[in-house]
């Protein structure tokens, strides 16, 4: 990694900028394959299939009797770790889940919020050399927990572990269909595959053109994405094979992933690129790893004032706090999608089983957004009841208000309530 001792603040906007995605072209590469899929349907999704998957799509749904059976095509051990990842998950979100609080804001004036879960949500697992089943769990428990009606999954891949998990999380239906296409189809309904009110889901760069696009026509996303990202703010308390470590686990995830160092110590930087090749060289995917490790930055500062105020301009998807006051330090952090503490709390927990939500905002978007949550599968619906205490009590101050906005009919509305009760 290359070593970047003590930047001027004023440097740090160009040292934290992300590398700029070209949208335009992608764009216009994905309005016709929405505008086929919304014109055409499932004969849309079949001829999208061929032509960018070589896939001849038969049937398009996945049978009912595929996902109950996917488990018998696992071994037991991985049957049993994601069935511990659902047990974790499923009681953290759990815990998410909010009773109404009624309040009276005056006497016989009271009002409360109920939660209720989106009707129809849409997830979607991209294909690809890594089979996503721990994605169809970190989307499917926040659904179930929230009560959604309709659970749509669309996925490229056949692979169980997938369908394993989709049964688990209480998927409605299944569908054989990716990229582009398959978010057209969640979004506009085809003749098989239902359109849905929100999608949620990773995928690459079209994938993701597509989502931001139908988001425009009113069809609720997750949040925008970027490539996955990972900063590591550690010290001489650190273990540096560690810190490598995670590092790497983000470097495979592709080229483009993001990868930043932040120390306050030369010492533990200089030994974090001594233990980086050595790891490096015995992984699977060691060429993905190395090309977004030449693209990372490690970066010395002077404090941990610095480093707190850098990595909050930074606003990382995950940021590991390898430091000896971890806890007191992520008090002070106000942008980060999921924080982890200490020298044993591996990103790697977070994305597949402590129970965290793994789909984050990625690229700074975590200074206003927050990962997918039970929250993001429901709707928050206000409710108010006055009695005739309470309009007594209320009236005049809508009345005054209504009469000073010169809306008639809505001081009369309250006026007719009043003049009933004399």
């Amino acid at each position: 990694m290359n070593i970047i001792p003590f930047p001027d603040r004023s440097q740090w906007s160009a040292l934290l900028t992300r590398p700029v995605q070209e949208t335009k072209d992608i764009e216009q590469r994905v309005l016709p394959i929405l505008e086929q899929v919304r014109n055409e349907g499932d004969k849309a999704v079949r001829e999208l299939a061929l032509k960018f998957d070589k896939v001849h799509l038969g049937e398009i749904a996945f049978s009912e009797d595929a996902i109950s059976a996917a488990g018998d095509l696992l071994d037991e051990e991985l049957k049993a770790a994601i069935g511990q990842a659902y047990k974790n998950i499923y009681k953290f979100h759990k815990g998410q889940l909010q009773s109404p609080e009624k309040i009276e804001t005056m006497p016989g004036v009271t009002c409360w919020r109920k939660s209720v879960g989106i009707e129809k949500v849409g997830i979607y697992i991209p294909g690809g050399s890594a089979p996503l089943f721990s994605t169809v769990l970190m989307l499917g428990i926040p659904a179930q927990i929230a009560g959604c009606k309709e659970i749509i999954l669309c996925t490229p891949s056949d692979h169980p572990a997938i369908l394993y998990a989709a049964g688990l999380v209480g998927v409605t239906k299944a569908f054989r269909v990716g990229g582009a296409q398959a978010i057209a189809a969640l979004a506009y309904g085809t003749e098989s595959i239902p359109k849905v009110y929100k999608i949620f889901g990773p995928g690459n760069q079209y994938v993701t053109a597509a989502k931001m696009l139908v988001s425009s026509e009113g069809i609720a996303i997750d949040m925008p994405a970027g490539p996955s990202e990972v900063a590591v703010y550690a010290d001489d308390t650190a273990v540096p094979a560690f810190v490598a470590a995670d590092l790497l686990s983000q470097a495979e995830h592709g080229p483009d992933s993001q990868v930043l160092l932040v120390s306050t110590s030369k010492k533990l930087l200089s030994t974090v690129n001594l233990a980086l090749p050595s790891q490096l060289e015995r992984l699977p995917r060691k060429d993905v790893a190395a090309q977004a490790i030449a693209n990372s930055k490690a970066i010395l500062l002077e404090s941990e004032a610095d480093a707190i105020d850098l990595l909050n301009q930074y606003a990382a998807e995950h940021l590991i706090l390898s430091v000896a006051n971890a806890e007191a330090v992520s008090e002070k952090i106000i942008n980060a999608g999921s924080i982890f503490l200490g020298n044993y709390t591996p990103e790697s927990c977070g994305d597949y089983a402590s129970g965290t939500n793994h789909t984050l905002p990625t690229n700074g978007y975590a200074r206003a957004y927050s990962g997918v949550s039970v929250d993001s599968f429901v709707k928050k619906i206000t409710v108010q009841h006055i009695s005739e205490e309470g309009i007594r009590n209320l009236g005049p101050t809508v009345e005054a208000m209504a009469e000073a906005e010169s809306l008639e009919a809505h001081r009369k509305a309250v006026s007719l309530r009043l003049k009933s009760l004399e």
